[in-house]
């Protein structure tokens, strides 16, 4: 299941670059699919044909369930953990550092991982089915490379409420409240519509102040190129403990 998925990218006239990204369980993301997006969320970034982002995954009920279980339970040392893990760090740092503003488009359930592919984005709408929760320590590992995308997003109390509560989903309303999303709705439908006219609005902006303005959002975080680097490898070291193995295997003959 590590090597199916996919992800597109598709600009149209108005210059509004769709990234979308599948995978068939949950849209939960393996090493090849997490480069392959941030690969594609910096050509995007790179293209002069495209003025503003929209990150979406495709399917109905779950935007992202995190990191790919299959692949978790396939990792035999610190070093491929390291390198699974650093997926992670390159998509959000492909978000942080693409020069264009990302809109993610959250249409149901984030987990883990896809936290923070939602928080990386600058701007982010959801359904009201789109929950939250960080699983993480449940598993064994932590939220340690998603940690400091979610926390700039929604403070360090809602953060440390959503990694050792780690059972539970928070709401969509719960999540905008905390300011992960920026607007909920009740139907994909709206959503869409919404995303639609606020990148149509952005694309007839001026690029260069978009620029500047994405760079004084970022401001303060030019150090998680290493960083994240370093959260990958505590991650990458205890998915190799008993405690996270036991867990996949015992989630897995569920």
């Amino acid at each position: 299941m590590t090597d199916t998925g996919h992800v597109t990218l598709a600009v149209d006239e108005a210059g509004i670059g769709t990234i979308s990204f599948f995978h068939p369980s949950h849209n939960s993301l393996p090493g090849n699919l997490l480069n392959e997006l941030a690969q594609t969320i910096t050509q995007a970034g790179q293209d002069e044909r495209v003025k503003v982002i929209v990150l979406k995954s495709e399917g109905e009920r779950t935007f992202c369930a995190g990191a790919s279980f299959d692949e978790l339970i396939s990792i035999q040392n610190k070093e491929q953990g390291l390198e699974f893990f650093s997926g992670f760090a390159k998509v959000i740092n492909a978000c942080r550092t693409c020069t264009k503003i990302v809109i993610g488009r959250v249409q149901g359930k984030a987990i883990g991982g896809g936290v923070g592919v939602a928080a990386a984005t600058d701007y982010c709408f959801a359904t009201q089915h789109a929950a939250v929760k960080l699983s993480e320590i449940a598993v064994g590992i932590g939220p340690f490379v998603v940690g400091p995308a979610v926390e700039r997003k929604i403070g360090l109390a809602a953060f440390s409420q959503l990694s050792l509560d780690a059972t539970e989903f928070r709401s969509a309303e719960w999540a905008q409240e905390k300011g992960l999303y920026a607007e909920v709705f009740d139907s994909v439908e709206e959503m869409d519509e919404a995303v639609q006219a606020f990148a149509t609005k952005l694309s007839a902006y001026n690029p260069e102040a978009l620029t500047a303005l994405k760079q004084v959002f970022w401001q303060g975080t030019q150090h998680w190129d290493q960083l994240l680097v370093e959260r990958a490898g505590i991650s990458g070291t205890l998915v190799l403990s008993d405690f996270t193995r036991n867990f996949i295997q015992g989630f897995k003959k569920k």
